[in-house]
C-alpha cells in the first residue's frame, strides 16, 4: 500500500476530508429540525428520502467493506496496483453510518407528521424493490468465487445510480408548486460544502500520487461530488431567484391560518405524478 509523499498534502486530504464529514453530517439536520418544529413534512419530497435512504445504504456497505476488510482490500490492489492506497477515509465511513441514521430518522418523521395528501409513489417503491432484490442476486453470484471486491462495487454502483435520480422527485415537486417552502435550503448550502471539499479531498491524494487512479477506482466517491453540486446549484437557484416571493407568501398564509400551507391544486398533482 502506498503512503503520503508531501505532509502538506496529506493534511489537505484529511483536512479536506473532515471538513466534508461535517458539512455532509450536519446538512441533515435542518430538515429534521424543521420537519420537528412545524409538525408536519409537507413540501418535503417522500421519493426523495426513500431514494436517500437506499442511496446511503449502498454507499455505508461499499465504505465499510473496503475500509475494514484485508480481503477486499487485497483485491482492490490486485486489480489496480499495489501501489495505489485504499480511496476510502475514515471519514466516509462515518459519514454513511450517520446519514443512514438520519435518513431513517426522516422517514419516521414521515410516518408520525402531518403530510397532507403527500406518499411514497408506487414508482419509487419499485425502484428501491428493484434495487434489493438485485443486490441479493449479487449476493449469491459472487459467493461462490469470493467476488467480494465485484460484489461492493455494485453497491457502489447503486449508490451512484441512485445518486442520479434522488434529487429529480424534490427538483420537480418545487417546480410545480412553484415553491421550496418545507424544504430546507440549509440542508442544500451544508451538502454543497460537503461535495466541493470532497472532491478537494480527492484532487489533494490524486496530485501526492501522481494517479488518477483514485478517481476512476472509486468512481461513486467522484459521482456522489459532482451530482450533489450539479442538483445543489439547482435547489439554490430555484430558492433564491426562481420562487423566493412564492415562499413568502405561503409562509404568511401558514402564519395567518394555522393550516395547511399548500394549495389543494398543486398537492393533488405531486402526490400522483412526483
Amino acid at each position: 500500500m502506498a503512503s503520503w509523499n508531501s505532509v502538506p498534502l496529506e493534511i489537505t486530504y484529511e483536512v479536506f476530508g473532515w471538513i466534508s464529514f461535517v458539512s455532509w453530517s450536519v446538512s441533515f439536520y435542518p430538515q429534521v429540525i424543521l420537519n420537528f418544529r412545524r409538525k408536519r413534512v409537507i413540501g418535503l419530497n417522500f421519493d426523495f428520502v426513500i431514494l436517500n435512504l437506499t442511496k446511503h445504504s449502498s454507499y455505508m456497505i461499499y465504505n465499510i467493506c473496503l475500509f475494514f476488510s484485508p480481503v477486499i482490500q487485497k483485491q482492490y490492489f490486485e486489480k489496480y496496483g499495489f501501489g495505489q492506497m485504499i480511496p476510502v477515509a475514515a471519514n466516509d465511513v462515518a459519514f454513511s453510518i450517520h446519514a443512514v441514521l438520519l435518513t431513517a430518522i426522516t422517514l419516521f418523521q414521515i410516518a408520525i407528521y402531518e403530510r397532507g395528501s403527500q406518499k411514497i409513489s408506487k414508482i419509487a417503491i419499485g425502484i428501491v424493490s428493484a434495487i434489493w432484490l438485485a443486490a441479493a442476486i449479487c449476493f449469491f453470484v459472487a459467493l461462490p468465487h469470493h467476488s467480494w471486491l465485484w460484489l461492493i462495487n455494485i453497491f457502489n454502483s447503486i449508490q451512484v445510480f441512485m445518486t442520479l435520480i434522488k434529487y429529480i422527485p424534490q427538483a420537480v415537486m418545487n417546480f410545480r408548486r412553484k415553491s421550496t417552502d418545507g424544504f430546507s435550503i440549509g440542508n442544500i448550502l451544508l451538502d454543497f460544502l460537503g461535495g466541493c471539499t470532497s472532491y478537494g479531498q480527492m484532487i489533494s491524494q490524486s496530485i501526492d500520487q501522481n494517479s488518477w487512479v483514485n478517481f476512476y477506482g472509486n468512481i461513486g466517491k467522484t459521482l456522489l461530488s459532482l451530482v450533489s453540486i450539479f442538483f445543489d446549484l439547482l435547489f439554490m437557484c430555484q430558492h433564491y431567484l426562481l420562487y423566493p416571493n412564492k415562499k413568502a407568501v405561503i409562509s404568511c398564509k401558514l402564519n395567518k391560518e394555522g393550516a395547511d400551507p399548500l394549495l389543494k391544486s398543486s398537492d393533488h398533482p405531486e402526490s400522483e405524478n412526483v
